[in-house]
């Protein structure tokens, strides 16, 4: 069942046309990527599908509904949560309260604040924060930090998550520890569109993966597919120039 999908979606800053008539679709239960170079248009995407930034033109849907033009929390009650490049923590606030907040505020059906911290004890101890709980979110290495993100949108109760370069900054060790999380996430039924740069991960856990190159798809299809496209290669992989 096709759980998101984009036609003609554009984004124009003045006369920067960030992304440009990208049509995309997302399976229920699959794992996607988003690669390109830096300033492709992936996180502007990753920003109009959440509604923290407003369409151009074009149409997003998810589960058949149209979400353009809707508010960043709106669409998040829906079932569409997602992390960022830097953690957007509340730093003030412990590692538990980041993600209780999120789980007595951040779903469509409101939740009783026993059960929320019930439910927020739990996602801890699944993204592995369980022995930091009662640590301040600024505090934390960069790893946790984005671990505590992935746990708060986990709060949220969606069926779709936008990972942002959720491996970024991390160490070798980390970012298999990573990935074994994604997975983890996807083995519970989740749907995943992830952006990242590291090739290893991106290859390894996704089932298709979408390639943007100044604003506009460029390529589509599997790992191995993507792997061997020469126009992948040469604008982002790069090789073959």
């Amino acid at each position: 069942m096709q759980i998101l999908e984009g036609k003609k979606v554009r984004k124009h800053f003045g006369g920067l046309a960030t992304v440009h008539n990208v049509d995309f679709d997302i399976q229920q239960g699959e794992v996607v990527g988003l690669i390109g170079p830096n300033g492709a248009g992936k996180t502007t995407l990753f920003n109009l599908i959440s509604g923290a930034l407003p369409t151009t033109a074009g149409e997003i849907r998810y589960k058949g509904e149209k979400i353009t033009g809707l508010k960043s929390h709106q669409i998040c009650k829906l079932g569409v949560a997602r992390t960022f490049q830097s953690a957007k923590l509340f730093a003030g606030m412990t590692v538990f309260e980041n993600v209780l907040s999120a789980s007595v505020f951040g779903k469509k059906r409101a939740m009783s604040v026993p059960d929320a911290e019930k439910e927020a004890t739990e996602l801890l101890e699944f993204v592995g924060l369980s022995t930091v709980s009662t640590m301040l979110a600024k505090d934390l290495p960069v790893a946790d930090q984005k671990r505590l993100e992935v746990a708060r949108a986990l709060a949220t109760k969606p069926e779709l998550l936008l990972f942002d370069e959720v491996m970024a900054g991390l160490t070798p060790t980390e970012i298999a520890q990573t990935m074994k999380l994604i997975t983890k996430i996807q083995n519970k039924g989740m749907t995943i569109f992830v952006i990242e740069h590291v090739m290893q991960a991106i290859m390894n856990i996704c089932d298709r993966i979408i390639v943007l190159d100044h604003g506009s798809k460029i390529a589509e299809g599997t790992p191995d597919e993507i792997a061997t496209s020469r126009a992948v290669i040469e604008v982002y992989l790069g090789e073959g120039k």
